[in-house]
């Protein structure tokens, strides 16, 4: 059963977190935090289908909400704001009572999974992996604003799960970018799929076999890391 709590961001400014636990017991210890995307809160079909899955794939996933959206704003905070919150909610899943040190992941679904990158940029403390679910690379029609820069000084594995319809960066455009990292980077291509990993009908393909064939695989990517 989901279990809601609260994490404070700043003085009487608080979010709500979900913690979806592992359907089985999980001798790694690990958490998955996953933050939303711009335009939804962590109550969105996607990421809850995304954190219920992977639950039930024995690792147990926190989700959250940034502070505008539990605030009820459309428009996003500034970017020290959005790293604030992510990080504040990494400070309290590693206070909570059921969680190893230097196994948490973080990511989240686009703009959640760039401001974990950018959180991990910085002396967060060790993380196991980051998991992106849609890397926003550039905003659409903007390759001019690469945003991949810091991604040079994230010291842990990364997994990006792309679409090869991307609007906000296909896997062609990250290919370059993950090979000049240092450290170990995994590209996951949903073929057909668009920013969200939705396929057209054309290819005759199920969309919930596609995001299972995704939470298969980020269960095998997350378990190769936890192991090491």
């Amino acid at each position: 059963m989901p279990e809601i709590f609260q994490v404070e961001v700043a003085p009487n400014q608080n979010v709500t977190a979900i913690e979806y636990p592992s359907a089985a017991p999980d001798p790694n210890g690990a958490k998955l935090v996953l933050g939303h995307g711009a335009g939804a809160n962590q109550t969105s079909a996607f990421i809850v289908a995304f954190a219920t899955a992977l639950a039930a794939r024995g690792i147990a996933t926190v989700t959250f909400n940034f502070l505008y959206s539990e605030q009820g704003r459309r428009v996003p905070d500034p970017n020290s704001k959005l790293e604030a919150c992510y990080s504040a909610v990494i400070e309290t899943v590693r206070g909570r009572a059921v969680y190893r040190p230097g196994k948490l992941v973080i990511g989240g679904k686009s703009m959640g999974g760039r401001i974990a990158s950018q959180v991990a940029a910085t002396d967060i403390g060790e993380l196991a992996g980051l998991v992106f679910l849609g890397y926003p690379l550039h905003p659409p029609g903007r390759t001019d604003r690469l945003r991949a820069t810091h991604l040079r000084n994230v010291r842990a594995p990364m997994l990006f799960v792309q679409g090869s319809r991307d609007a906000f960066g296909t896997p062609d455009e990250l290919r370059p970018i993950l090979g000049s990292l240092d450290v170990h980077s995994d590209l996951y291509v949903v073929e057909g799929g668009d920013h969200s990993f939705k396929v057209p009908r054309s290819l005759g393909i199920n969309q919930t076999d596609v995001y299972r064939d995704i939470q298969d695989h980020i269960e095998t990517w997350l378990r190769s890391k936890l192991a090491n």
